[in-house]
């Protein structure tokens, strides 16, 4: 490592190893430190084990996709945007490939090659890594820091960046210790919870069709009778209620609204079709199978495990034959499936989220450096931060890039005192 007091980065996560291998490249000395035993843990969880890296729509595109927060990571994608990590993953062995929604994954969909790669990026740098060292706190004096204690003593630095995520996934050791250290330095933080997190959905019903995936539905979150949000996409039935890139996308707004009653789901089973047009459909199927119960003639429209819970909400008899069917029953049938409704009791807890929204206030925070506007040669990169996107890849470049432009200012920083 280069000689000359470090940038320390603590954490070693998607923030952390970004601005360790940029800091480091730039030619200052950068020393790692990560909790665990390994670095990138959370990383191996991302996309279902297959890290869901980035997405590969275009600037405008980003900015919208973070709950009117993405104009502060203007400066930071100006930097290094998405282009710029597929060219440094390819670098370093990692071809990707696109996916629906513009999902970005690695062509072998294992998660441990990209956190190998990046390992690979912070060790040709030159950075020092230490794991299994506890951060204990930032020290500071004169509005400048100064170093960190550790378990193992202090360490002198001219700078810290701050990349220990959020509070979601705990086992993975994102335990909230940034927040923590930046109230004790001054800083706002606006309080941690759950983002992109499933719901509990009360209904009996819902936790038969346990494990049932549906694809291409079109899910409304609504309060009363006022829709609050819409997605189409893919979702799943869980044991305690329901999940999924749809629902995780809508637990934004049931989360902001918080213990607040009247909250629903309703399902549109065939969105690609008219309420006219699926009757003609639910028509032509009773046409097929005239001669069977509506119990066994609903096989070509729906999953076997969800039809007779479609039958039971629309209040028709699951053994009348098609024919007898009245024309009420089969108008029943079409507003079921268009709207299959679920009661919301809230969302799942912050340790079950895949991120966590909430962190240390953008108003405190230079978006052009990521440095504190409060302590001098302080700086957040990641989830720490009260940054927190919908779900396909927006939240990962956001950590990507907010590290990578924490680095290279932290660096800026040490060259300054070191020429």
């Amino acid at each position: 490592m280069p000689s000359g007091l470090p940038v320390v980065i603590i954490g070693g996560g998607a923030a952390g190893l970004l601005a360790a291998g940029r800091a480091g490249e730039l030619g200052v000395p950068v020393l790692l430190l990560e909790k665990n035993k390994n670095l990138g843990r959370k990383l191996l969880l991302t996309g279902k084990g297959r890290c869901n890296v980035t997405n590969n729509g275009d600037l405008d595109t980003f900015i919208d996709n973070y709950h009117g927060k993405g104009r502060f990571l203007y400066r930071a994608f100006h930097r290094f945007f998405n282009h710029d990590l597929n060219a440094l993953l390819q670098k370093y062995g990692i071809e990707l490939k696109v996916e629906r929604g513009g999902r970005v994954f690695p062509v072998s969909d294992q998660a441990a090659d990209v956190v190998k790669a990046l390992l690979r990026y912070v060790r040709q740098s030159k950075v020092e890594i230490k794991t299994e060292e506890n951060v204990l706190a930032i020290l500071v004096k004169e509005g400048r820091v100064k170093g960190v204690q550790t378990s193992q003593g202090i360490r002198r630095c001219q700078a810290v960046i701050v990349a220990t995520g959020g509070k979601s996934y705990a086992a993975t050791g994102s335990t909230g210790d940034g927040y923590k250290w930046a109230a004790e330095l001054g800083h706002t933080v606006i309080t941690p919870r759950p983002a992109l997190v499933p719901l509990n959905i009360p209904d009996s019903w819902v936790k038969e069709l346990q494990g049932l995936a549906l694809k291409n539905v079109e899910v409304a979150l609504l309060q009363g009778e006022k829709v609050l949000g819409k997605e189409f996409g893919e979702m799943l039935f869980t044991h305690f209620g329901v999940s999924g890139p749809v629902i995780l996308t809508l637990s934004h707004l049931v989360v902001e609204k918080g213990a607040q009653q009247g909250l629903s789901l309703l399902i549109n089973l065939k969105p690609a079709l008219d309420e006219k047009k699926l009757e003609q459909r639910l028509q032509r199927d009773f046409q097929k199978y005239q001669r069977r119960q509506l119990q066994n003639a609903l096989d070509d429209l729906l999953p076997q495990r969800l039809i007779p819970i479609v039958i039971e909400l629309s209040a028709v008899s699951a053994t009348k034959f098609v024919h007898q069917i009245t024309k009420e029953e089969r108008r029943n049938l079409v507003q079921t499936l268009r709207g299959l409704s679920m009661t919301v009791s809230g969302p799942r807890s912050l340790a079950e989220a895949i991120i966590t929204a909430g962190g240390v206030s953008l108003r405190e925070v230079e978006a052009g450096t990521m440095e504190s506007k409060l302590i001098k040669g302080l700086y957040f990169a990641g989830e720490v931060l009260d940054l927190d996107g919908v779900t396909g890849g927006f939240n990962l470049q956001a950590a990507f890039s907010t590290g990578y432009l924490a680095g290279e200012n932290a660096a800026q920083v040490v060259l300054g005192h070191i020429n």
